[in-house]
């Protein structure tokens, strides 16, 4: 005789409650998940392109670097002289055989002597305007008229020849009109377009003639302070 086993009907509607209590929890769970807010999508970072460095049309650095004018341009009067006329430059005292560098980008147009100038290099630069470096002890060897130039090249060394009373170089900037025109509104700065350069204001000569000092006289002026009764034959 075969027996049946039949389960508590109270325990089938516990398990019933216990199934769908736990469908509802679930659901719940999903639907809070839901409702959670999504966290925006992080953009990637944008490329930062550098800013392109801007055109530089001439830049002048100093011929000498680390060693001061000590004469400036304008009208100045030299002690052989009756009155004052244009210091067509800027004097930078350095000792005999100092490299003296290209000032900017250019291209010789002398390298040799000059009246009064002694040894002398020119560079022509943009917008026509020109460098030149005087009383050199010697031009830099190679250096040549046509010859392509960039800034902080030697273009020779320190000396003192020409009409000079000691070791120094002798430095003038000029316009396409050759014009002379005061290097402290150039040396240092960078120019990005020609209008602007700084010519009218480089090319204003104060009208006050300063009295030049110097500790050595050039034997060609030297007979001449004899003669005026500035020194005494063999001073």
């Amino acid at each position: 005789m075969t027996e049946t086993v039949t389960a508590p009907q109270g325990g089938l509607h516990r398990l019933g409650i216990a199934l769908f209590g736990g469908a509802l929890a679930l659901g719940a769970i999903t639907l809070a998940h839901a409702a959670l807010p999504r966290p925006e999508p992080i953009a990637p970072a944008p490329v930062v392109q550098p800013a392109p460095e801007p055109v530089v049309l001439v830049a002048f650095q100093s011929p000498l670097p680390d060693h001061a004018i000590n004469s400036p341009f304008g009208l100045r009067q030299m002690p052989w002289e009756d009155a004052g006329r244009l210091h067509a430059g800027v004097d930078i005292a350095a000792p005999f055989g100092e490299p003296v560098l290209a000032a900017a980008d250019g291209v010789v147009t002398a390298a040799g002597s000059a009246p009064g100038y002694g040894r002398m290099v020119e560079i022509t630069h943009a917008e026509g305007l020109v460098t030149r470096y005087a009383h050199l002890g010697a031009v830099a060897p190679g250096l040549r008229r046509g010859q392509a130039i960039k800034s902080g090249h030697p273009v020779g060394e320190v000396g003192s020849s020409g009409v000079s009373s000691g070791p120094h170089l002798h430095f003038e900037i000029r316009d396409r009109q050759d014009r002379p025109l005061n290097p402290l509104y150039f040396l240092g700065r960078r120019f990005t377009e020609a209008q602007d350069l700084p010519v009218l204001a480089a090319a204003k000569v104060s009208p006050r003639v300063r009295m030049a000092q110097v500790s050595n006289i050039p034997e060609s002026k030297r007979d001449l302070m004899v003669a005026k009764g500035l020194i005494e034959a063999g001073d």
